[in-house]
């Protein structure tokens, strides 16, 4: 391992990410009954332009009069390119910063971009004397973003996640895609036998989220599945990018949640595997051994690494 050592910036379960938008308060209770992990009060692209006011007041309301069962809160803020982002964070955090855990930045293009609400939040909770510090999570959804993620995963203490956003991303980099999150038929490769194998045009973005989020120890986070009513491509896109490294999904729809928690958490096979390495890798230490065979398969140090992060993953599942 290097010196320099990354440590997580702040452990929260985050396998499921459900976004509600603030202009429907007849949604909330129900968000507030479901198992995802997060609830994000969403004041940007699901919220019509002249319902932008009134859903922030929703935000408010909902923040101090629903019983959200514990569950981690966040928001999110129209872009810094609107003239509605000072406001959002200014009337939100002024006047229900004490429930709020998180904020989601969109369409984060360059450092800069989170230095601005990092000190915007910080007066705000100096001023008002909140002990409890507001996270930010990032949303990379433009090539500018893209191209600046090192910097932008840096940025601020007070970063824990990076988000994908699928559908933004790929406007602006003007990709051809059918729907935002799912597989693209036309990205695909034909062979000399004449069979077509379909590619995956989102893992280039994903990867490097991933390693940009690890490398400052921010949660990686895939952004929607527009289609709710095809729960098989919610799952094929949930698998493949939990094979990535990435931490959750984000739901658009209740029927989503359960899916993402369940792919997201490790099956009992995996924990009970995890274990049986902990265990093989601390009887070769007392004799001595840096490695051992389980299984037929080699296990070492790097091994353990992974069980451990797994067996913890598992854990605070279990404790939800």
């Amino acid at each position: 391992m290097s010196f320099t050592e990354v440590a997580e910036k702040r452990p929260r379960l985050n396998r499921s990410q459900l976004s509600v938008p603030a202009s429907e308060p007849r949604f909330f209770a129900k968000a507030a009954a479901s198992a995802a992990d997060i609830v994000m009060l969403d004041l940007e692209d699901s919220v019509a332009a002249n319902e932008k006011d009134e859903a922030r007041r929703n935000a408010i309301a909902a923040l101090h009069d629903v019983d959200w069962h514990g569950k981690t809160m966040s928001l999110r803020v129209n872009g810094l390119d609107t003239a509605l982002m000072y406001r959002d964070v200014v009337d939100v955090v002024e006047q229900a910063g004490d429930k709020l855990d998180l904020l989601m930045i969109p369409k984060v293009g360059a450092a800069g971009d989170v230095y601005a609400l990092d000190m915007l939040v910080t007066q705000i909770e100096r001023a008002r004397g909140y002990t409890k510090r507001i996270g930010l999570e990032l949303q990379i959804e433009s090539a500018l973003g893209m191209q600046n993620i090192d910097a932008i995963a840096a940025a601020s203490p007070r970063n824990e996640s990076l988000h994908f956003g699928p559908g933004d991303y790929a406007g602006s980099i003007q990709a051809r895609t059918p729907h935002i999150g799912g597989a693209v038929p036309e990205y695909a490769m034909r062979t000399d036998t004449g069979e077509t194998h379909w590619g995956d045009p989102w893992h280039y973005a994903l990867s490097r989220i991933v390693v940009a989020a690890r490398a400052n120890g921010l949660r990686p986070i895939d952004g929607p599945y527009s289609d709710f009513h095809d729960p098989g491509g919610f799952r094929a896109a949930a698998r493949r990018v939990a094979a990535m490294g990435v931490e959750g999904k984000w739901a658009i729809h209740p029927s989503q949640i359960a899916l993402a928690n369940e792919i997201f958490t490790p099956a009992p096979h995996e924990v009970e595997r995890a274990h049986r390495i902990v265990t093989a890798m601390a009887d070769a230490a007392q004799q001595g051994h840096g490695a051992v065979t389980l299984e037929g398969r080699m296990v070492d140090a790097a091994s353990i690494r992974q069980a451990q992060a797994l067996l913890k993953k598992a854990e605070m599942a279990a404790a939800r």
